[in-house]
Formats: C-alpha cells, sequence, structure tokens
C-alpha cells in the first residue's frame, strides 16, 4: 500500500502537505508545534486535523507492518501463492488481513482438524469439487478405519462434512460477502430480561432496527443494558439472501452433491462464520458508536476548558453537601487561599442564621465580588441560601454556577495533597470551584480529563483510546491559549509542547532556586531540556515582564528577528508592541506576499506575527462568551410556558443540549426544537459553555423535567 497516497485521497490534501507533515511527524515534532509554526509547510492544517492525520497514518503503518508479517507466517508454511499475495496487497483493513490469514491461523482442536487426523481430508476434497459420478456412501466406505475411529460410512462422511464446512467458513470472499449483506440488510433486535422488571432501558425491552441505520448512542445504550442484565440483544441476519449468494457460489449443481453441500452450508454457517460476524459487526458498531461519543466528548471538553477566566476577583467558593454541610473557601485575585471553613444552611441542618453571620462577615472583610457554587449534591438549596445571602448583605455580590466534575477526584490526588498538605479533601474541594471560576483552564488540567464529565457513556468506553484523544484536547487547548512561564503549575506546564512531566516539575525547581524567568533562552537552563524541546515549547510560554516583550507573544524565537524587521518597516518598535500602541497593523502593508518574501518568512507565519504584535498577551478565551452571573434564583414553580429565558449549555449529546436557567434542574433542548433545519448532531449549533436563549416548551414539576426550545 502507498500510505501517502492512500493519506492524499482521504483526506483530499496537496502532495507537499502529506510529505511535508509525515516528515514532520517523522522528525519527532509535536502536533501544537507544528500547526503553529510549520504552517507554510503543512499549508495551515489545524491541530484537530493534524491529530486525525496522526492517528490514520499509525492505523496504516500498523496495517502494514500485520500486513507483511501474515505474508511471512503464510510463507513459511510454504503456502503463499501469488493471489494470496495480491489479497494482501489490496487489503484495506485488519479485518480484511485477518480474513485472510485465518485458513493458515494455528488452530486449537477442531471438528475439522479431528477429521483430518483420521485421514478424511481426500474424501472431503471430493465433497467440496463436487465433481463424482457415484454414490457418496460408495466412496465413504473406503475411509472406514477402525484403529483411527472412523467406524462407519457415516462417520466418515461427517468428518468430511466438518472440513468442508470450515474451508467454507475459512475463506475470506465468503466472509466478505456475509459480512456485508448481514450489516446493510441485517437487523439489531434487544428484549427484556425480565418484561416486569423497571429499569431506563425499557424502550429496549422489544426493539428492532436496521443495523446500518442505528446511530452511535443508541449502541452505547444497548451495550450498558445489557452489561447490566436488563436486555438481551442480537444480530438478525437476512438468512435467505446470505444462502442464496452461497449456494450460488458455492454449489455446482451435482445430484450427488447438491443435498450434502446444502448440509455442510447450512452447518458452516449457523456453527462457524455467524457468531463470529456477530460479533465483529457488534465489535464494529460499538468502535464506531465510541468514537462518535469521544470526539463529542472532546468537543465539550474543549469548550469548558476554554471558558474565559473571571480574573483578579476575590471569589467566595462553596462546594454544597447535605449532611456533610457546605465546604467554603476565599481566594483572592491570584488564586492564594485566604479563609476556609463549613457551613450547614441545608437540610438536614438547616443553620441558615449561623452560615449568614459566618459569611457576611467574610465579603465584607475580603471585599468578596463573586460566589462559586458547585453544581453537585444541594447545589439549588445552596444557590438560595446564597441569593438570601446577597439581599441581606447589601453588598455588589454576583453567584455563578460552576461544573465540579471531578474536583473531588482532584482533592483526594495526590497533587492536590501537595498543593494543599494542611486542608482536608472536602475543603481543597471547595479551593478547586473557587479556582475554576478564575481560570478554569489552569485548575482543570490538575484532573484526570475522563473525570470532567462532559460526554455519554464514558466508563463503557475503551479508555486507552478516549484517554488519548482527551489528552490531545487539553494539549490542544493549552497550547493554544499559552501560560505564563513564571506562574504556571507543573500540571499545566507539562501539557506544554515538548515539555514531559519531569521536564515541567524541573521548570518549578528552576524558578523557586533562580527566580522568575526574564528572558525565553533560559529555559535551555532547565535540567533535560534541550534544544529541540525549546524549539517545541518556547513559542507557547509567555513571560509577561520579561526583558523582551516577544517573550509575551506567540511569535517564536525563531521569528524575532522577521519580526523587528517588521516592525522597523512600518514605523514602529518594540515600545510600541509593549504599551499597546499598535493597531490595524495591515492596513499599512500594501503586499503581504512581497513583504513576507522580504522578511523571509511565509505568508502564514507573518500574518500570526501581526496578530501577536498588535495584541501582546492576548488571552484568546477573552473572546468567548463570560459565565452568567446572577443575584437571586428561580424555582421550576416560577417557570411557565411560554417563558424567554438565559441559560448555558451544561452539557452537548447526540439527541440534544442541557441547558442550566438558573432553577434546581437543567432543562432538556430536544435535538429537534434547536434550529429549524436539519442537523445530523447539536454540535452543528452549539458548543458547552454558550449563553443561549431558549423558550420553555413544559415543566413536569413531579418527574423533575423541563422541556426547552432555542426556536424563538
Amino acid at each position: 500500500m502507498d500510505i501517502l497516497k492512500t493519506l492524499q485521497e482521504e483526506f483530499n490534501l496537496k502532495t507537499f502537505q502529506i510529505e511535508n507533515t509525515v516528515s514532520l511527524i517523522d522528525e519527532g515534532n509535536t502536533i501544537p508545534f507544528i500547526a503553529r509554526y510549520r504552517k507554510e509547510m503543512t499549508g495551515s492544517l489545524d491541530d484537530q486535523l493534524l491529530r486525525e492525520f496522526y492517528d490514520r497514518l499509525v492505523y496504516l503503518r500498523n496495517l502494514d507492518e500485520k500486513r507483511e508479517q501474515v505474508r511471512k507466517l503464510i510463507d513459511e508454511q510454504e503456502k503463499l501463492t501469488d493471489e494470496i499475495s495480491k489479497a494482501l496487497d489490496l487489503a484495506k483493513t485488519i479485518t480484511e488481513i485477518d480474513d485472510i490469514y485465518r485458513p493458515f491461523r494455528p488452530k486449537r482442536r477442531t471438528r475439522a482438524t479431528i477429521a483430518k487426523e483420521k485421514g478424511l481430508e481426500p474424501l472431503a476434497d471430493i465433497i467440496f469439487e463436487q465433481i463424482i459420478d457415484k454414490d457418496l456412501d460408495i466412496l465413504a466406505k473406503e475411509y472406514i478405519n477402525e484403529e483411527k475411529e472412523v467406524h462407519s460410512v457415516e462417520d466418515a462422511i461427517q468428518g468430511a462434512m466438518d472440513i468442508v464446512a470450515e474451508i467454507i467458513s475459512d475463506n475470506a470472499d465468503y466472509r466478505s460477502i456475509i459480512r456485508k449483506l448481514t450489516f446493510n440488510k441485517g437487523f439489531i433486535t434487544t428484549k427484556a430480561v425480565d418484561e416486569n422488571k423497571e429499569s431506563v432501558y425499557e424502550m429496549y425491552y422489544e426493539y428492532t432496527e436496521l443495523i446500518k441505520k442505528i446511530v452511535g448512542h443508541r449502541i452505547l445504550a444497548i451495550n450498558r443494558g445489557e452489561k447490566e442484565n436488563f436486555i438481551s440483544v442480537k444480530i438478525e441476519a437476512p438468512v435467505e439472501d446470505i444462502f442464496n449468494k452461497l449456494n450460488s457460489l458455492i454449489i455446482k449443481n451435482n445430484d450427488k452433491t447438491n443435498e450434502i453441500m446444502r448440509n455442510i452450508l447450512d452447518d458452516s454457517y449457523k456453527r462457524l462464520i455467524f457468531p463470529s460476524i456477530e460479533r465483529e459487526i457488534r465489535a464494529d458498531l460499538t468502535e464506531k458508536a465510541e468514537e462518535g461519543a469521544i470526539k463529542v466528548f472532546g468537543e465539550n471538553l474543549k469548550q469548558l476548558l476554554l471558558q474565559p477566566p473571571i480574573k483578579d476577583k476575590v471569589v467566595l467558593a462553596l462546594d454544597p453537601g447535605f449532611r456533610t454541610g457546605c465546604k467554603t473557601a476565599v481566594i483572592d485575585g491570584t488564586g492564594k487561599v485566604l479563609d476556609t471553613g463549613v457551613i450547614y444552611p441545608v437540610p438536614p441542618h438547616n443553620k441558615v442564621r449561623e452560615a449568614k453571620d459566618k459569611l457576611i462577615p467574610w465579603i465584607k472583610k475580603y471585599n468578596v465580588e463573586l460566589i462559586a457554587i458547585g453544581n453537585g449534591t444541594a447545589s439549588r438549596e445552596t444557590e438560595s441560601f446564597a441569593a438570601e445571602m446577597i439581599k441581606e448583605s447589601g453588598e455588589k455580590v454576583m453567584y455563578v454556577i460552576v461544573n465540579e466534575a471531578g474536583a473531588s477526584v482532584y482533592s483526594a490526588s495526590k497533587l492536590g495533597a501537595e498543593e494543599f498538605p494542611d486542608y482536608d479533601v472536602a475543603l481543597r474541594s471547595a479551593v478547586s470551584i473557587g479556582r475554576r471560576l478564575q481560570d478554569p483552564l489552569a485548575e482543570l488540567v490538575k484532573i484526570d480529563p475522563k473525570s470532567i464529565g462532559v460526554g455519554q457513556y464514558q466508563h463503557d468506553m475503551n479508555q486507552k483510546r478516549l484517554g488519548e484523544t482527551l489528552g490531545g484536547v487539553v494539549e490542544n487547548c493549552v497550547n493554544n491559549v499559552g501560560v505564563d512561564l513564571n506562574t504556571a503549575s507543573s500540571s499545566l506546564l507539562s501539557y506544554i509542547a515538548g515539555i514531559s512531566g519531569t521536564v515541567a516539575k524541573n521548570i518549578e525547581e528552576y524558578r523557586e532556586e533562580n527566580g522568575k524567568f526574564n528572558d525565553r533562552k533560559q529555559l535551555l537552563k532547565v535540567k533535560k531540556l534541550g534544544p529541540k524541546a525549546f524549539e517545541q515549547c518556547a513559542g507557547f510560554l509567555r513571560i509577561s515582564d520579561g526583558k523582551n516583550i516577544l517573550d509575551n507573544t506567540g511569535v517564536h524565537p525563531e521569528s524575532y528577528s522577521a519580526a523587528e524587521k517588521l516592525l522597523t518597516k512600518l514605523g514602529y518598535t518594540l515600545k510600541d508592541v509593549a504599551g499597546n500602541n499598535i493597531s490595524n497593523m495591515k492596513n499599512k502593508i500594501s503586499d503581504i506576499k512581497t513583504l513576507s518574501e522580504e522578511l523571509e518568512i511565509g505568508v502564514p507565519t507573518l500574518r500570526d506575527i501581526i496578530k501577536e504584535l498588535e495584541k501582546p498577551g492576548r488571552d484568546p478565551r477573552d473572546e468567548m462568551p463570560k459565565p452568567i452571573l446572577r443575584s437571586d434564583v428561580l424555582s421550576m414553580e416560577d417557570l411557565t410556558e411560554g417563558m424567554i429565558l438565559k441559560g448555558t449549555v451544561r452539557n452537548v449529546i447526540d439527541f440534544g443540549i442541557f441547558v442550566d436557567i438558573g432553577v434546581h434542574q437543567d432543562g432538556l433542548v430536544h435535538i429537534s426544537e434547536i434550529t429549524n433545519r436539519y442537523i445530523k448532531h447539536p454540535l452543528e449549533v452549539v458548543s458547552v459553555g454558550d449563553i443561549i436563549d431558549v423558550k420553555v416548551l413544559e415543566v413536569d414539576i413531579n418527574k423533575k423535567r423541563i422541556s426547552l426550545s432555542m426556536k424563538l
């Protein structure tokens, strides 16, 4: 297989893009570095596409490796023919290669291998060829052998049939035909294990759908229902179509063999072929469903990580709880903890007065401007308390509901213990919630991405694949934003291109021993951070008050000379950059291509440099919609049909979106209520964290369900 040609066809890219991208990957460059600083070479491919490209490149290389491995194994058996070799060359998936290798794979003892040991292979060949002109019983008599336990004609014929059944089962072409027919015309059906048992899987208690039409989220729901023993699942194949096809390909219309061949086909299909095809199809459906779900999870995670920070505000964080109380922490604008405690304003304690008497003085003493409330257990009761307290305090304080997914994971982690050795687990969780509001990205990178629950069925998926994908999403986000070299934690630094966990800790140690970095070049003095790592990471690390203002931009050190020449040519200096005195620089450029040639850089790099010089230290998250700040609370009883409200998208799934509208329950906007045009997935229109207007369609207080619409 020509891997480069295959990639070019699949990704619809130019030859130079394919060749350069593969070369950059093979040289050990990271995806963020290639996406940001090698745009001329890749034709400006973004990091998401580059990751898909990388995954496909790895798959195709593994496929080639497997192809050659199988070729060698068949050749060692001296059974490699030109036909088999050609079939291997044409195979486009690992399944196809497995099908080709199946007849040559060493087998455990099967009915067919036992029959071969009994010397029945020649009889099997005669039956399979279907060219006999005498009764089979007469032929079979020759193979009776008491020593080999072939006691009768029936034993001989049955053994030969077992061999032929396995020959048919091992045929790659037949398997391919059966697999395609089953996928295109077959059904997936589910039934209740116990119809009287209530569960969330009731819609699957009697369910049938065409395999080729079933959507990913239903596959994952069915898999989980089966795993929890609420439903049984099976594939119903188009048996008549399959047998018609196999008959036309295998049976040669010989009166002496027609009936026995039909019996062999029936046995081969039911006993050997169908069970494995069923497993393969279900595995394939699951893999595709997981890939789709992982993609949605990744997109949701990206939006959550890129929520705009609320900088330089003193925050009172509340981690709600019923029995154990509400953990509290006051955090200053830099993330430093000023005070902590526990209050009990909600059931079963209801110590509202005591809680207010503790928090209102804090609000006044520390000039608290925002209250961050975790969205877990007792969240809405705590929200009601906070709204009441704000009124009573008379201070200009607002509150925000913060997604607390994974906060408890962080607080119980080794990292949480290292950061706050003097606090118990519960108080660390409150600090994490407050800091999430101040800088979501810096705080969320401390948690395993899988624990930040913004997807569907994440615990049922291939955890290795999920971890790789989500790790890539976090890496993309961190590098797109950039980090402050002098304040970033090792957790944050470890996601920067070219920096390992060990090197991230070494950077922290260097800061502790030598003070702040004044220059990006100082990174080369950090243990284990060599020239290659420096090339990969330097552009993503910012120094806000260093010697050179370019160190506080996304301009890579390799382009400093070009940036300075550009400033001089357009009548600016580095002081203008530091003073934010540059705007509309592109208006001063009449011919960007000629200028890029003069500066000896590509046009995409020149455009990026211009953007950075106009806004040094810019944070792309600042352009995102800010969280909704509230001072009062609604209840479900306050909602009426037709009411228009502003809400925050909390989760995006295949069939709709969940929206926080400031009541005790998130509302659901079904996919059909998102827009008037047809969409395949809600992500085409909305993302996690979006602030949207919604209309109340229906409120069911008993079931705690709110139906919303974005069609206003």
